[in-house]
């Protein structure tokens, strides 16, 4: 086992495989100071306090092609604004400063995204109810719902997984930060449910997201996650109509 890992390390094993393993290359982490994190934590509190105040007093209102990207904007702005290099710091690095594997792994799963689920799930532009409205849906739903995935991923990994481990730990941030995203207000629409309904979709929610956990904090890069993310809650939403409430 220490001659496997050794060899991992070493990075003999081909770059295209090595991402789909989380063996990434190993970056110096950015300072971090323990103020800089606390101010991530308000920022996240602060953002989904808007959101939900947004949600309830304008939703359905203000359509989601106008509510889903703003609030994405805000969140960006919000964080920019508590740090100047807060975006950079939770791993929104430009394409020129990622590694081979990033890349790599990044292009094979979107291009295989693209692929499987509109087989799986059906075109999210095909005809759904009766009404053939296909640049409708994509504007209203697949659009929108895109920009969803990236305010979730910014919200719950990039600032509230990553001061969670550097508070407590990779194991512990990553599982408390999955609990939040999957029990806390981006989906206690399904306690709501019945237990038929609500119980596998909380497990499907907090297994996909210690998985988006481990990637993010293995990876360092949040394009990544977020990316794939947008992508499963575009497809799924406008698909089947299933999917978190904004």
């Amino acid at each position: 086992m220490d001659r496997v890992g050794q060899h991992f390390e070493r990075g003999q094993l081909n770059p295209h495989l090595r991402g789909h393993l989380l063996l990434f290359d190993r970056r110096s982490a950015p300072a971090h100071l323990s103020s800089a994190g606390g101010r991530f934590l308000i920022a996240a509190l602060l953002v989904e306090t808007v959101r939900l105040a947004v949600v309830r007093g304008l939703y359905p209102g203000i359509p989601l092609w106008l509510l889903l990207p703003s609030l994405l904007g805000l969140a960006v702005l919000v964080v920019r604004g508590f740090e100047r290099e807060a975006l950079s710091r939770i791993g929104l690095r430009p394409w020129s400063d990622w590694s081979l594997t990033e890349k790599s792994y990044f292009l094979q799963v979107v291009v295989l995204a693209f692929i499987i689920f509109p087989v799986v799930l059906g075109s999210p532009l095909a005809v759904r109810d009766g009404q053939p409205d296909a640049i409708g849906r994509l504007w209203r739903v697949f659009v929108p719902y895109l920009c969803f995935g990236f305010y979730q991923e910014l919200i719950y990994r990039g600032l509230v997984q990553r001061e969670l481990v550097r508070r407590w730990g990779a194991v512990a941030g990553i599982v408390v930060a999955s609990l939040l995203y999957t029990f806390g207000p981006l989906h206690w629409n399904y306690f709501a449910s019945r237990a038929a309904v609500a119980a596998p979709m909380f497990a499907s929610i907090l297994l996909i997201g210690l998985f988006f956990g481990a990637l993010y904090h293995r990876s360092g890069n949040l394009w990544i996650v977020a990316t794939f993310h947008a992508i499963g809650n575009a497809y799924i939403v406008s698909s089947v109509g299933a999917g978190p409430v904004p």
